[in-house]
């Protein structure tokens, strides 16, 4: 059996992992609104404060990490564990981001799609021509919850 060992601790909720050639992973942290770099030594490196919710992550084709930003949650502590809920009330929109890794600077490609506002992106993936395919989860309210889907784009914005 597989020995699982701890390689850091204190992350906010991370997602959307990514191995570096360095040996590093950039995490998005949903809960504290970051992309952080946790080297093989455990130790972390804020990347850039990107706010909102960022949830997913990966590096395009330009080296940069782009980010599905869900524009954040309620948070709520649930048997120990700290579990996203309902949108918050200083929610904005959903959108893609750009971060350069290198300087931290962080740029907004997408917040709607043909008229209709991006809600709650997830998940990106590249393909091999370069353009980016993520999905909208869309967010949950007291009543309701938004019905979204599944999107490709080009990062030029």
């Amino acid at each position: 059996m597989t020995k699982i060992r701890e390689i850091t601790q204190g992350l906010q909720f991370p997602e959307g992992p990514v191995a570096m050639d360095d040996g590093s992973v950039l995490v998005v942290e949903i809960k504290r609104g970051t992309l952080t770099r946790v080297k093989a030594d455990g130790k972390q490196q804020i990347i850039a404060n990107v706010g909102g919710g960022p949830n997913g992550a990966a590096i395009g084709p330009d080296g940069a990490c782009y980010i599905c930003n869900d524009g954040g949650f309620e948070w709520m502590e649930m048997d120990g564990m700290t579990v996203p809920g309902h949108t918050p009330h200083s929610y904005t929109r959903g959108s893609i981001q750009r971060v350069d890794i290198n300087t931290g600077k962080v740029e907004v490609l997408y917040t709607q799609c043909d008229g209709h506002a991006l809600k709650g992106p997830n998940d990106i993936v590249f393909d091999k021509h370069g353009g980016m395919w993520f999905t909208d989860f869309g967010k949950t309210y007291d009543r309701s919850r938004d019905r979204t889907g599944i999107f490709y784009a080009k990062t030029d914005g």
